[in-house]
């Protein structure tokens, strides 16, 4: 029986694996969490207020590109910017007509649910 000490989503548990031939039993029981295990970075926040429909981030990942400048028009189903998430490219429309501002910046990290922009 092999011991581990395992973080899912900021959660920490303490895992035993038992090691037997082609498969392995695992019981796991939820620990405090670690005071090393640093907490993850916090979500960007909107430099601006802004206003219009929201567009927000469907995983967490790194912004690789903004399509588009803040103020430029553009319309729905167009890309608005690119997403990396576990090693792919993921492009984000926008859903629907209107004027495009940002509120992360190419670079950022982003979380589920995390503004990207606002269509007005």
């Amino acid at each position: 029986m092999r011991k581990f000490n395992v973080v899912v989503n900021g959660k920490a548990y303490s895992v035993d694996v038992e090691e037997v031939g082609e498969g392995a039993t695992v019981t796991s029981t939820p620990v405090a969490p670690a005071a090393s295990t640093p907490a993850p970075p916090p979500a960007p926040a909107a430099t601006k207020a802004a206003s219009g429909e929201k567009v927000s981030s469907p995983m967490p990942g790194l912004i690789l590109s903004l399509a588009k400048k803040d103020g430029d028009t553009v319309k729905k189903n167009e890309k608005i910017l690119v997403l990396e998430a576990m090693k792919m490219e993921n492009d984000i429309n926008a859903p629907c007509d209107g004027v495009v501002t940002y509120a992360v910046k190419k670079g950022d990290n982003v979380e589920t649910g995390t503004v990207l922009a606002y269509i007005s």
